[in-house]
């Protein structure tokens, strides 16, 4: 029956009618079936996503259809998310190669990159940031296109998702100003300091990762798992961070649905949540000074969980 479909808006219909059929999943960078079949489609044919309307009607060739309902038949049998199939997807107004070998790019940080992480930076200059867990490296060289006058560590356990970070910073013509770094946290980072540390971590617990939709099999568990309650690592950046930010330097680590459980587990950190224009939420910003105030806290909550290693 699929060889009736012509056109591209023949196949975001047949897309996007399959995807909400088969009631996929669709939070790992789009808000419903009709952004992915769009998205899917237009990929695909490399054509732009703010393709005109008169373009809608135009006539595919029998090998984009082909590989077009490819596409669409892997996201419904086997979960796959979309943008594994088209090997990109979209952060902070940039595009990044990604394959299975890291996290889908969509943290809502992209927002505070675009804002210049204002009004939490008061205008400070960026000389040196850090995107610890970088995976894709989409953060860090956001940071570096967005803050011109910043370098950037990029620093992740996975040699895979490194290798794809240096493809990334060379697409966005950044390399000069990026530095790549095999390091377990901040390992690795002896003597360096930074001016702003971002990281968006490993920090879902098991009973979250068992119950999440099928496409999430599809990320790298590394870069999603992260102890029990997903704070074992979040905790160990609180406790580390301190050391690698200079004088009035700014840590921002995301936690997503883990905000509750670190809050419940350092009750006396004042914590500062970023609300987000665009949706998201479990960010948290701490500068230098309150880290250190609250080691003895963060130290103490490691300890009674046994990983004060």
């Amino acid at each position: 029956m699929t060889d009736v479909l012509s056109s591209v808006c023949d196949f975001v219909r047949y897309a996007t009618s399959r995807f909400n059929a088969a009631g996929l999943s669709f939070s790992q960078g789009f808000d419903s079936a009709l952004d992915e079949a769009s998205y899917l489609v237009l990929s695909t044919l490399h054509l732009p996503h703010d393709l005109p309307p008169a373009y809608a009607a135009a006539v595919l060739l029998p090998d984009e259809r082909s590989l077009i309902l490819q596409r669409i038949e892997r996201r419904v049998s086997e979960r796959v998310p979309v943008a594994y199939l088209t090997g990109e997807a979209w952060f902070a107004g940039l595009a990044f190669k990604v394959t299975p070998d890291v996290l889908i790019p969509r943290s809502p940080i992209a927002e505070l990159i675009e804002r210049g992480f204002e009004p939490w930076l008061a205008g400070q200059t960026v000389e040196r940031a850090l995107d610890l867990c970088c995976g894709s490296a989409c953060i860090g060289i956001a940071m570096a296109a967005h803050l011109p006058d910043a370098t950037v560590d990029l620093v992740d356990i996975s040699l895979p998702a490194l290798a794809l970070a240096a493809e990334n910073a060379a697409d966005h013509g950044v390399s000069e100003r990026v530095e790549i770094i095999a390091s377990d946290g901040f390992a690795a980072l002896a003597g360096r300091t930074y001016d702003l540390i971002v990281s968006n971590p490993p920090y879902v617990g098991q009973a979250e990762y068992a119950a999440l939709p099928d496409e999430f099999a599809h990320e790298p568990k590394l870069a999603l798992v992260s102890g029990e309650d997903g704070l074992d690592l979040p905790l160990r950046i609180l406790a580390e961070a301190a050391g690698y930010l200079r004088e009035g330097g700014l840590l921002i680590l995301e936690v997503g649905a883990s905000e509750s459980a670190l809050v419940a587990c350092l009750p006396e950190v004042p914590f500062i949540w970023v609300e987000f224009e665009r949706g998201g939420s479990g960010v948290t910003v701490l500068d230098r000074d309150t880290l250190l105030a609250s080691a003895p806290q963060i130290a103490q909550a490691r300890a009674e969980r046994g990983n004060d290693a």
